[in-house]
Formats: C-alpha cells, structure tokens, sequence
C-alpha cells in the first residue's frame, strides 16, 4: 500500500500530533530541573526519532525504513512521554486533559496500528 492509498486519517492525525507538541513541551519541562543536557535530549529524541524512522507507505519520505511496529513504539514513547512528563510538571488538572487527549489519541490510532502490523 503506498501513502497515497492509505485511507484518509486526518483527525487521528491531528490528535496524534497534539499529543506529540505535548510530549515535546512537558517532557523537557519535567526533566529541566534535574538535567538540561537530559532535558535536550528528550527533545531530541521524541523529535527526531520519528523524523529518521519511519515505515514506507506510512509517510511520504522515509529516511531510514523499519517495520510497522517501530513506528507503532515511536508512538507508544510519545503517548507515554506526554502523560507522565505533564504528571510530573504540571497542575493535576492539566496532567488529566493530557490523559484524555492521550487516550482519545491511542483510541484512534488503532486501525493505523493494524494497518502498520499488517505489512
């Protein structure tokens, strides 16, 4: 299945890239009181581990090709990243809207997880 084939999956998408720009935001947040260069380093990897790896067919340009279930790990580390950083340096109420939007994320990525196993 080529990436023009996949079936429109533009609201998942964005739920997913939600929880990304607050996996990239909390994680440095919760970790910059105890390590910068660690703090740096989250940020470089939620960033750019997605941007290297990635599965054909899933995304346009693929730099360096795995199969389905990295890109699906990739996923679970930013889902998890979100969660527990905004547990960790934010208002309880903030780190319960994380969880919402993480779970309505992981709700809606199902049937590309699938589609990402099945290859």
């Amino acid at each position: 299945m080529s990436s023009d084939d996949r079936p429109n999956d533009r609201v998942p998408s964005v739920f997913r890239f939600a929880t990304e720009l607050v996996a990239w935001v909390a994680t440095p947040w919760a970790l910059a009181p105890h390590s910068v260069a660690l703090a740096a380093l989250s940020v470089v990897v939620l960033i750019g581990l997605p941007t290297v790896f990635a599965t054909p067919g899933d995304k346009r340009n693929v730099l360096v090709a795995v199969p389905g279930y990295v890109t699906i790990a990739l996923v679970v580390l930013q889902l998890v990243a979100a969660v527990a950083a905004s547990w960790a340096a934010w208002p309880a109420a903030a780190a319960v809207a994380v969880s919402v939007l993480a779970a309505v994320s992981t709700v809606l990525e199902l049937p590309r997880w699938r589609r990402l196993i099945s290859r």
